[in-house]
Formats: C-alpha cells, structure tokens, sequence
C-alpha cells in the first residue's frame, strides 16, 4: 500500500486541525474535513451502521491523524450515508440503506473531496465496520490509492460461516485493515483461514 508518510508524530510535528462542513450535491449528505483544505493527500472515512460521521471515535481519529504534519499534508473527509443524515434529522433511528445507495453515497463523496482538492496527489478511503466494507466494494474501480478498514465486519457476530470476503480475494487495491483480537465480526486470528487477497 503506498505509505502515508506521518513523519515523527511528535508535539513539535503536529499542527492545530481546521474542521470544516461542507456540502455534496445531494442535500442529503454532508462532507466534513479536518486538516488543510489544499493538502496533497487526503483520506475519506464513512461511518459504521449504529454511528455517524460524529462518533467520538471516528472524530478522534480524524482529528488527531489530521494533525500529523506530511509532506504536501493530509486531510481527512467524513461523512454521512443518506440514513444516518435523515436520523439526525428525524431524531429518530434507521436502518442501513441498500448496498447500491451505501455504494453512491461513496462515489458523490470520493468526486466531491477530488473537486474540492486540486492539488490533491494521492486518495486514500475506508471507514469503521460497515463504512469501511462498502468502501472495500467500490476501491477497485474508483481509482483510489489505497483501503483503510478500521474494524471491519467479516461476519455476522456468533456466525463464523457467513463470510463477506468473497471479493476481498480478487481485491486490487492496497489495503490495511485494522482488526482487533476479539471482534466479534471476525478477529485477526481468525483471517489465517481466510483466503484473502495479497495487497491486504
């Protein structure tokens, strides 16, 4: 996977973090960006299925990587999938949407980021559990650089036989997926049986 250069991630190596709202073209969805609008790389994170582009993780995360002083910069995009955008509004919780709005809410996200990013050289996208699966859906044809998978749900909980890993075999892009030793969707020990492709 082409590396992220993060330098030392020191005191004297960070920078304060600019978080900005801005808008996609379906009013639905909103796109929210840490670090320097007009950075060289840039990482795009969708949300898992119970939480928003506002979880304490996902904004932890997004914020402190943002401060990692890189070469040309870093920023780091969030954002909403359509329900989890109309459940804030609603104040009323909702199911996931189907795989092929998850999959377009994407691509208006991963066009958006390049539009707003001329000076953009290298796109990296991913996510927590389900954001991180639907991004590892559209990686191979979405000219990314490169997967981040923070927690992803290889299978239903206590349903070890329900993989969805069929197309993570013939993946072409870069990918790191980050999985705890005890996810209850699939822990690390587990993927040694897995058949996995070799860019992961």
């Amino acid at each position: 996977m082409p590396a992220l250069d993060t330098g030392t991630l020191s005191p004297d190596r960070c920078l304060d973090t600019n978080t900005e709202l801005c808008r996609l073209p379906d009013p639905d969805i909103q796109v929210i960006r840490d670090g320097p609008a007009q950075a060289a790389q840039a990482l795009i994170l969708a949300h898992g299925a119970g939480q928003g582009s506002d979880s304490p993780f996902l904004q932890w995360f997004s914020v402190e990587l943002a401060r990692a002083r890189l070469p040309g910069g870093l920023s780091i995009w969030r954002f909403d999938f359509p329900y989890m955008a109309m459940a804030k509004t609603t104040n009323r919780k909702r199911p996931p949407d189907r795989a092929t709005i998850l999959e377009a809410a994407w691509g208006q996200a991963i066009s958006e980021v390049r539009r707003q990013s001329p000076r953009l050289k290298r796109l990296f996208i991913g996510g927590k559990s389900m954001g991180g699966r639907i991004a590892s859906m559209i990686a191979d044809h979405s000219g990314v650089d490169g997967l981040v998978c923070l927690g992803y749900p290889f299978h239903p909980p206590g349903q070890p036989e329900k993989l969805r890993t069929t197309h993570l075999a013939t993946l072409n892009t870069p990918a790191l997926i980050c999985q705890g030793e005890r996810d209850p969707f699939g822990s690390r020990p587990e993927s040694s049986g897995w058949q996995l492709a070799d860019v992961i």
